[in-house]
């Protein structure tokens, strides 16, 4: 879900050709839910090999990491660890809704409505370990960076970030910002023409960079009144955060009241000060290498094809891009010392 704070965020629309040379730290989570999600047949049915495991996922990392490559871009996908325990009960509530989503997309099917099957078969995506193991070792077989975090791998991501190892973290979610995020780019894995959810109407989506400084100066609050202002509003900790606060109400709030989670503690059911110390310091790990390789054409064809059933000449041919990419990326490397 993440944090609903985007009609308050300062952002702008740029080009993919802007993060030329970049390194990024792309929420692997977020970008399999997107995958998972939007990388379906009419029915909503997701793609899946002969044996019938999913490989929408595989399908999305392949060609959108390729994609991010062939412009300049050299993504480092980092993947969720140990969740904080006062996230329990809003994983619970989302398995709860997946369930219900899972019944009404089989409806669906039944009474031969294929536009609402695939809407609810979007709100049934569910991510297992064997669909995160086979994403990491696709993006390893193709010498892209993976980074495992202890915990939240948005929280891993914004802390690369802060620390210059990227320029920047990548998510839908804002959340990375009350992480410390210097830069967020949103959009990244989704960039391109898409379909409206229940419309037929196609829009282009491009990257939009959100700069957390930008972000405090118009909203004239620090990083921690951002915190506070998001967990009045409801973050992944305490979704409903508290009632009768939008984000409009929530910034006059935090200007104006010293200590506003003290103000509110009353009416909500999690501790808020946890939630505001989880932000301030998650977990994180300094244990992580981003070395970009050559692909590994023999056994990618081998897992995609061979095991998968993916068609060999577009992973062929996706391979000859990556290539292309990666050939392209080590000449900009050499140029850099000579300039």
């Amino acid at each position: 879900m993440g944090v609903q704070i985007g009609e308050l965020v300062p952002r702008k629309e740029i080009e993919l050709q802007a993060l030329y040379g970049r390194k990024v730290a792309i929420d692997a989570f977020n970008a399999m839910y997107q995958f998972l999600s939007t990388i379906r047949q009419r029915d909503g049915t997701p793609l899946m090999d002969s044996k019938g495991r999913i490989t929408s996922h595989l399908s999305g990392f392949f060609y959108r990491t390729i994609n991010l490559m062939e412009n300049g871009i050299k993504p480092a996908y980092v993947f969720d660890g140990e969740p904080p325990g006062f996230k329990r009960r809003e994983l619970e509530r989302r398995r709860e809704v997946r369930e219900e989503a899972e019944e009404k997309w089989q409806e669906a099917l039944e009474s031969g409505n294929l536009e609402e099957a695939k809407k609810y078969a979007m709100r049934a995506t569910r991510v297992n370990e064997g669909l995160i193991n086979d994403a990491k070792k696709l993006l390893e077989l193709m010498g892209i960076p993976v980074v495992q975090a202890p915990s939240e791998g948005e929280a891993q991501a914004a802390y690369m970030a802060a620390k210059r190892s990227v320029y920047a973290s990548a998510s839908q979610d804002y959340d990375s910002l009350l992480f410390g995020a210097p830069k967020l780019v949103r959009n990244l894995t989704i960039t391109g023409r898409r379909k409206l959810p229940g419309k037929n109407v196609y829009v282009e989506v491009k990257p939009e960079l959100v700069v957390l400084e930008e972000v405090l100066k118009e909203l004239g609050i620090d990083r921690e009144k951002l915190i506070e202002l998001a967990i009045l509003v409801g973050t992944d900790y305490n979704p409903s955060g508290i009632k009768g606060i939008g984000p409009k109400k929530a910034l006059t709030i935090v200007k104006h009241t010293r200590d506003p989670l003290k103000k509110y503690q009353k009416e909500s059911e999690v501790d808020l000060y946890r939630i505001k110390k989880f932000f301030l310091n998650p977990p994180v790990t300094d244990e992580y290498t981003l070395k970009w390789r050559e692909p590994d054409e023999e056994s990618i064809l081998k897992f995609l094809c061979d095991e998968h059933d993916f068609s060999e000449e577009r992973v062929k041919n996706g391979l000859e891009r990556l290539k292309k990419a990666v050939k392209a990326g080590k000449q900009r490397t050499l140029e850099s010392w000579f300039h």
